[in-house]
């Protein structure tokens, strides 16, 4: 065996005097080959080429001299140019411009403004009207064991006339301005969440201004617009709050009490006409009971709907800007354990 050869197992003795069966053959087993070694790969260097130009190929920047101030310019004539002599607007309410038209949010802020005004008004001359309903039946029962002087009977009646018609004016301009902002507000709700109103607007209508059906279905939509002003899933069912059901039972009360007192002005005595200054009283106190709740709940949608920036002086929630005369609140000390 001479070096360098490689080395391969020895051959199987051959027998004498027979050949060895197909089975038991046994073959020559060869190793695998072995692969060439390979050189190790050098990482190549990476080149950047930087592109400079040459000295002197550029001419030089000039230097420019800063201009002497020689005073404020002056003009021939009066200059006709310049920015037009206006108070500042707001851009919505620019005419001619794109967002001319003022959006829901703009239009809603100042129509509670008036309708909240409105409505406090209304419930002062609902309570002057009781007031008057209430004089003239202390008059009535006085007249059964007295007479009554004529001057008082007349400033009566007339007082109970004037407020009367005072409240059924301002009451007709009530219902019109609140059905407005809550079409108003129905509208800035939809812009605001991004979804369609829960109702269509005649239904809206029909729900609010004809006697019957709006004595079943206001409170179902307030509860809807309450459910848009907070910001609630669509999906979910509007539960209405405490001023929504407490507005809703004055609505309904005060219409049923109206409808009692039209009713019972068609009889004919002296007691009949005793209680329905009885009721008319009690319509009066009712009308309080539901415009105040009615004002309440449009300065609360309001608030909630309007940014503060939008809102009034009045209608903006408190704010804490400093506290005086209070004491140091304690600093309780540092554990020793704590990290600095």
């Amino acid at each position: 065996m001479q070096p360098g050869h490689p080395q391969y197992p020895p051959m199987p003795p051959v027998r004498q005097g027979g050949a060895v069966p197909y089975g038991r053959q046994q073959h020559a087993v060869h190793p695998a080959p072995q692969p060439a070694p390979q050189r190790p790969s050098r990482p190549r260097a990476r080149v950047r080429w930087v592109a400079t130009v040459p000295p002197g190929a550029l001419p030089p920047r000039r230097q420019v001299r800063a201009e002497r101030y020689s005073g404020p310019p002056g003009y021939p004539a009066p200059p006709r140019w310049g920015f037009p002599n206006l108070v500042w607007r707001s851009p919505t309410a620019v005419p001619g411009t794109a967002s001319g038209a003022a959006r829901p949010m703009q239009r809603l802020v100042l129509l509670a403004r008036n309708v909240s005004g409105l409505l406090w008004i209304l419930a002062t001359i609902a309570l002057i009207a009781a007031g008057a309903e209430v004089w003239r039946y202390v008059l009535l029962v006085q007249s059964r064991n007295s007479a009554l002087s004529t001057s008082v009977v007349a400033t009566s009646d007339m007082l109970v006339l004037i407020a009367s018609m005072l409240a059924f004016v301002l009451g007709t301009f009530g219902l019109a301005g609140t059905v407005w902002w809550l079409f108003v507000a129905r509208a800035a709700a939809a812009e605001e969440s991004g979804a369609e109103p829960a109702r269509p607007a005649w239904q809206v209508l029909l729900g609010t201004v004809v006697p019957g059906p709006n004595l079943v279905l206001a409170g179902p939509i307030l509860a809807e617009l309450e459910h848009a002003v907070l910001r609630r899933p669509v999906g979910e069912r509007p539960r209405p709050s405490r001023l929504v059901l407490a507005w809703w039972g004055a609505w309904v009360a005060n219409g049923l009490l109206l409808v009692l007192m039209v009713v019972w002005r068609t009889r004919d005595g002296v007691q009949a006409q005793a209680d329905g200054v009885l009721l008319n009283t009690l319509v009066d106190l009712s009308a309080v009971a539901l415009t105040v709740l009615t004002a309440l709940v449009v300065g609360r949608f309001t608030r909630l709907l309007a940014p503060i920036g939008e809102l009034s002086a009045g209608q903006r929630p408190p704010r804490v800007l400093d506290v005086t005369g209070a004491p140091a609140p304690r600093r309780p000390r540092r554990p020793a354990t704590a990290a600095r």
